[in-house]
Formats: C-alpha cells, sequence, structure tokens
C-alpha cells in the first residue's frame, strides 16, 4: 500500500514509513531525526496558512519560497512546493507502446491513471538502477489550460527548503544551441548550487505523447 502525503492547502510533504521493510522508503537521509521530518511538517501547514505574496529578485523568474529539493546522482534540484501532490515509493509501472523512451508509462494511484516520467531519461542521464530511496514524485501540471498530475521518477527526495529571493541567480548562459528554458534559476544553498525547475516546461509535451 502507498500512503499519500500530507496534503494541506493542495501541497504535500512526505511522512516517513514506520519500518524500512514497508514497500517505500524514507524519503529523508538516514541520519535525519523522526522530530526533525515532524517539524518540517508543521512549519510548512503553518505557513501555508499565512504566506504572504512571494519576492521576485529584479531580472530573475524564479519566486523566493519553498522547494522540494531532490536528486539525479550528484546533482540537486528543486520544484516549486505548491507543484508538489504526493511522493511515493518506486511501483510497478505499465508500459505504454509508441511514447517516448522518457515516458515509463502509467501507474493506478487509488484509482487514478497518471504517467510517469523517467526523469534521468528527459535530461539524456545514465540510467540508474532503482534503490530503496527511488521514488515518484507527483506533480500538478498544466498545459494548453488544463491542469493534470504526472509523476516523475528521482534518485532521492532530499529536504523541503525555504528559498530566499537573494539566494536566486539567473540561469547561465550556455549558448543558442543549448535550451535551457526549463530552469527556473540557480538557488545558492550554502557550498551547493540547487536547480529551480519549471516543471510545467520540463514536461511540456507529454499529455499528447500519450495520445
Amino acid at each position: 500500500m502507498h500512503k499519500p502525503l500530507l496534503t494541506e492547502g493542495g501541497a504535500a510533504v512526505m511522512h516517513k514509513p514506520a519500518s524500512r521493510s514497508e514497500d517505500w522508503t524514507a524519503w529523508r537521509s538516514d541520519d535525519l531525526e523522526p522530530q526533525a521530518e515532524v517539524g518540517i511538517l508543521k512549519e510548512y501547514v503553518m505557513s501555508t496558512e499565512t504566506q504572504t505574496a512571494p519576492a521576485v529578485r529584479p531580472g530573475s523568474v524564479a519566486e523566493e519560497g519553498k522547494y522540494l529539493t531532490f536528486a539525479l546522482g550528484a546533482e540537486e534540484y528543486g520544484l516549486e512546493i505548491l507543484k508538489v501532490r504526493e511522493i511515493i515509493g518506486y511501483m510497478e509501472v505499465t508500459a505504454v507502446p509508441r511514447t517516448p523512451a522518457y515516458v515509463k508509462g502509467v501507474i493506478n494511484l487509488r484509482g487514478q491513471v497518471i504517467p510517469v516520467v523517467d526523469l534521468r531519461a528527459k535530461f539524456a542521464m545514465p540510467e540508474a538502477e532503482v534503490t530503496e530511496q527511488t521514488c515518484i514524485i507527483v506533480v500538478e501540471i498544466t498545459q494548453a489550460g488544463k491542469a493534470f498530475n504526472t509523476g516523475i521518477v528521482v534518485d532521492r527526495v532530499s529536504e523541503v527548503l525555504d528559498i530566499t529571493a537573494d539566494q536566486i541567480e539567473d540561469p547561465p548562459q550556455l549558448g543558442s544551441t543549448v535550451e535551457a528554458n526549463f530552469i527556473l534559476g540557480m538557488a545558492k544553498v550554502g557550498e551547493k548550487v540547487k536547480i529551480l525547475l519549471d516543471i510545467d516546461k520540463v514536461l511540456a509535451g507529454i499529455e499528447a505523447s500519450l495520445g
């Protein structure tokens, strides 16, 4: 059984499983105490009730606010938390013929059939083995004025970060031959950089590819 996330305010944060033997696993690093996870949940629920209009750094596309961060290999990415609906452990995916290679197929999530995208394949990264930390982030995307849910497979989920406007830099200029319009900005967090994604643009065309 795949347990849903907290979904207050239309967004979600992972609930830690009772044991490692369950069919999905802890979304946080093993060195995080359960009390810290509970603290994140409480912080998020409280913030959705008092959230003010987000600030935007002049010239930047990305807004400050809460981002769910995740990893693909050594690279870390961030999604706007309000785009996230659930995080579940990796589950069996039913392949759909004649779809792009990055579309793994569909899953039945509590009666709703949703497409699942392998984000590694979408980003032309090498394939990786499924581990106990592999999970599917269910996000809500909007295409052609229609909102629907899609799952993205990631290596592991890291944490929910509150990123301020002064931490966000514009996406790098990679030249006219490199398409990077799906990057909202680059978040400086300590000594690391998180790539903030526009998930609508990352998954553009996914509905059409399924017919």
